[in-house]
């Protein structure tokens, strides 16, 4: 009887292993949804219209790019977590969704983890310090000088909660010592567009380089610990005197938990083929990106110690959900 049911239990997990062996070998058989949980227009958008292309070409598909925003993307972010882990489903994860959100929010329906298959890291893009090109500030200095002189009569827009762009201006003001009021937006674009029209004062944006170069807003600094290739002459904040004042909105790859590791692994290959195609590339160096290629395992201790990282960034900046 021993016998029989060691047998029946290998059986079943022989059977398991050829199912999940055929499906990689057929896959992709349909198109693939990319879950990107931003509005359309920012740079998260830009990321994944660009990727989803990509990636289309490298698997011989479509893949189609559904914006599904909200809740500092944690509503497209949970819909990816409860769907089906067979790859037709992938998440452009985020330190906004999945990094911060599960550090700022009392309660979210996904775990950060355990939820997500990580595939692979895509590209950092490093927050910049803008205003309009109508304001009187010229440097970061003008702006400290003038929120220390009226504590909490500056306003600073960001495209969210705990985004890169609510969370690099608390740490600003936390590193230089001041108060401005924050305005959250749905999404970076609308937050931009009152920036430019007067309403806001200042704000972090990882998506501004066009509004610079067209001269819509103006660029005071970068929230980097290097000068970015699309942006020479802009220099860091950490140049300018503000120490640490470093942060970076990371895109990566995901799938819910139990996708199979070999469409993970063949997901990723695709991927890092991707961002090493020339123009590719470029279209995101030239949003300031600097691209990164890990594997799957790489990708998750990366994903893992930002967590960690922005637990205890938002810890010193004082940054909460409102």
């Amino acid at each position: 009887m021993k016998f029989k049911k060691n047998h029946f239990i290998f059986n079943c997990i022989a059977a398991l292993a050829f199912n999940s062996a055929a499906l990689a070998n057929n896959y992709p058989s349909s198109p693939i949804r990319l879950i990107v949980p931003w509005p359309a227009g920012g740079s998260a958008d830009a990321v994944g219209r660009l990727l989803g292309e990509q990636l289309g070409k490298q698997l011989d598909t479509t893949v189609i790019v559904e914006n599904i925003a909200g809740a500092s993307a944690t509503i497209g972010t949970q819909q990816v977590a409860k769907a089906k882990p067979d790859g037709y489903t992938l998440l452009l994860a985020s330190s906004s969704g999945n990094a911060s959100a599960p550090n700022l929010y009392k309660k979210i329906n996904f775990d950060p983890i355990k939820d997500f298959s990580p595939i692979g890291l895509v590209a950092l893009i490093p927050s910049i310090l803008i205003v309009s090109n109508d304001s009187t500030f010229k440097s970061p200095e003008d702006i400290v000088a003038a929120a220390q002189k009226k504590p909490g009569a500056l306003a600073f827009g960001s495209g969210g909660i705990g985004n890169s762009g609510h969370l690099s201006g608390e740490l600003f003001a936390s590193i230089a010592n001041f108060k401005a009021n924050h305005i959250p937006y749905k999404g970076n674009n609308p937050a931009l567009t009152d920036l430019i029209g007067g309403r806001l004062d200042f704000m972090f944006d990882n998506g501004a380089i066009p509004h610079i170069k067209s001269k819509r807003v103006k660029a005071l600094g970068i929230a980097s610990n290097s000068r970015i290739q699309a942006l020479s002459d802009l220099p860091t904040l950490e140049e300018l005197g503000y120490q640490n004042m470093i942060l970076s909105t990371w895109f990566g790859l995901a799938a819910p938990t139990q996708t199979p590791d070999d469409i993970i692994q063949k997901v990723n290959l695709a991927l890092n083929k991707s961002l090493q195609e020339s123009a590719f590339a470029q279209r995101l160096i030239d949003m300031g990106a600097e691209l990164r290629t890990t594997n799957p395992q790489e990708f998750s201790i990366f994903w893992q110690s930002e967590l960690l990282s922005y637990k205890k960034l938002i810890e010193n900046s004082g940054a909460q959900a409102q």
